[in-house]
């Protein structure tokens, strides 16, 4: 009986350090991680959410690029870190549901070290070409492919990113053998896509958009299974010969793992209301990104379907990283 009564008092105790804990949360600046270079999709829209969750938390909240390994290594850094909500990180489709079916062992574990806070929506990404390429269409590419294999080369924004495994996907689905070159992120692949050092790249539209409109770049195709609304002329990689193609990327911000649940539902209340604000909605949109949240369960709950979707690809697929 006296073990009961201290362990309930124990958990009571705990209980209530972790709620006077929280309600003095925050105290100090936000560190919120965007694991790829600056420029990129991810990376903007961890810009347009931290000026209005620092108003809502009254501390600053401060973008921290930290590249790498396809958004690996900032996702690690936020995994390993004191489970306070002094770190979060936007991370993406690779690092999160893609990777665990790709590498034998990962520095981390997505679902025991990362805690889901909400997602903040999807990431289109659309296939461009530089303009010397002799192709108009997905059709042109595919035999343009077919004549030079291994020839042209795509980029990426890290070995497992979902601008990756999009590339691999076409590959296998139309036939072709193209050469995957991974950057720290996709600002820097769009760098040496106009410099004209690769061929292609799923690039998010958050990065190609100005180069498409300015005629840098040549939009072929949405990865994504439906047009995009800024985009309407450009066809879905499935409308354009290979049908069932389809890679939607997303991002969602986590924390570590241990994070005391008041502290997460109050950064899920207010990341939520910032993306529901019309005005962040549609300077997502001129971005290139679609707003969207939802509750931690129902992230946690749609991370499991897409780490199981993606694992029964690559398996299908046979995918593999070189």
């Amino acid at each position: 009986m006296k073990k009961i009564i201290n362990y309930l008092f124990l958990c009571v105790i705990s209980s209530v350090s972790a709620g006077a804990f929280a309600q003095a949360w925050p105290s100090r600046p936000i560190r919120f991680i965007a694991p790829f270079p600056p420029g990129g999709g991810t990376d903007l829209n961890a810009r347009v959410i931290a000026p209005r969750l620092a108003a809502a938390l009254g501390q600053q909240v401060i973008v921290e690029n930290r590249a790498g390994a396809g958004g690996m290594v900032g996702t690690e850094f936020v995994a390993k870190s004191p489970p306070d909500g002094y770190n979060m990180v936007i991370a993406t489709i690779g690092p999160i549901s893609i990777n665990p079916s790709l590498y034998a062992k990962m520095p981390y574990d997505p679902v025991k070290d990362l805690a889901p806070v909400t997602l903040t929506g999807e990431v289109p990404n659309g296939l461009v070409v530089h303009p010397t390429l002799p192709v108009k269409s997905i059709k042109e590419l595919i035999a343009l492919a077919k004549q030079r294999p291994r020839e042209l080369n795509y980029g990426s924004s890290g070995n497992g990113a979902g601008d990756h495994l999009a590339g691999e996907m076409l590959n296998v689905m139309a036939g072709i053998r193209m050469t995957h070159v991974p950057y720290k992120g996709g600002a820097p692949a769009m760098v040496d896509l106009l410099a004209g050092n690769i061929q292609l790249i799923f690039a998010t539209l958050a990065t190609g958009i100005p180069y498409i409109k300015s005629g840098r770049v040549r939009a072929l195709a949405m990865a994504a299974p439906t047009r995009f609304a800024l985009l309407p002329d450009v066809p879905t990689v499935a409308e354009s010969g290979v049908p069932g193609f389809a890679v939607v990327n997303w991002a969602g911000i986590f924390v570590a793992a241990g994070t005391p649940r008041p502290i997460i539902d109050r950064l899920n209340t207010e990341v939520v209301k910032a993306l529901g604000a019309q005005d962040v909605k549609q300077k997502l949109l001129e971005m290139g990104l679609v707003a969207g949240s939802n509750t931690p369960e129902q992230f946690a709950a749609f991370i499991q379907s897409e780490t199981v979707k993606w694992a029964k690809v690559i398996k299908d697929a046979n995918i593999k990283l070189e």
